[in-house]
């Protein structure tokens, strides 16, 4: 199959904290990485899968490190254009607002937040100010799901989208990792909810995998590899497993994405 591919879901950190950020990682969710953090490790890894674009965001932990983070990715996108950057932004910060308008000035096509590392429940009022402020302008990529954490709860989503019904969300890892038998049932009716393929192919069965994306509607999905979670390789090679047709996949990999984050027909 010759088709674009669009990595929707990788981590990238600056070379001086890569290796550490990779090893905090691993141990959060106890998983061995065997590649890097850096750019040149995605691009790299990318390259021997045939990707094209890739959504690179990294997570700010602290409010503090939002301009940082948010510097750094503006820069790595300056040197490869096959980069869509999204913004870190962090409920703490104090000018919430302004920062969404810098990072729709600065070129960013979305904001990342993570809410079992920033530990903040994805409907409180504490972040609500960063959903006004991107209603109608960015799409919001979110981990979800954790069973271990009750910050990114699929409900809670659901509930926030109740409040900013024109707010569009991503939520990654088929929209509740480790909540997948809940999924369906939870994103019913929430059209601006979107989802991603990552860090899910590895333990969701194919058949499985293959039943959500028929059934929740493959229009809604984005392939992504969560890297450096897992290789772009080993990814695609799970998700060409799925017993999909050829215009679903092709949807998946590419084109939805531009649809709905490139805003490209």
């Amino acid at each position: 199959m010759s088709v674009q591919i669009i990595d929707a879901h990788a981590h990238i950190f600056p070379s001086k904290v890569a290796e550490r950020a990779v090893d905090s990682i691993g141990s959060f969710y106890d998983i061995k990485m065997d590649a890097g953090g850096t750019a040149e490790a995605l691009l790299k890894s990318g390259e021997k899968a045939g990707i094209s674009r890739y959504l690179v965001c990294s997570v700010a932990t602290r409010a503090d490190q939002v301009e940082s983070i948010n510097r750094f990715l503006a820069e790595e996108t300056q040197m490869h254009p096959a980069f869509v950057p999204f913004a870190a932004i962090h409920p703490g910060i104090d000018n919430i607002e302004e920062t969404v308008e810098k990072a729709i000035e600065a070129g960013f096509y979305g904001l990342k937040l993570h809410p079992d590392f920033q530990q903040f429940a994805i409907d409180d009022t504490c972040a609500e100010p960063i959903y006004r402020a991107a209603e109608g302008k960015l799409p919001i990529l979110f981990h979800t799901g954790d069973r271990r954490y009750d910050y990114s709860d699929p409900k809670k989503l659901a509930r926030m989208m109740d409040k900013y019904p024109e707010l569009v969300c991503i939520g990654a890892h088929f929209g509740g990792w480790s909540c997948w038998n809940e999924v369906e049932q939870v994103y019913h009716g929430y059209p601006n909810v979107y989802f991603d393929t990552s860090s899910s192919l590895p333990f969701l069965k194919p058949e499985q995998a293959a039943e959500l994306i028929e059934r929740m509607g493959a229009e809604r999905f984005f392939f992504g590899t969560d890297f450096p979670m897992w290789t772009h390789e080993d990814e695609l090679a799970r998700f060409q497993k799925l017993n999909l047709s050829e215009d679903v996949k092709e949807q998946i990999l590419w084109k939805n994405f531009s649809r709905v984050v490139l805003h490209e027909k």
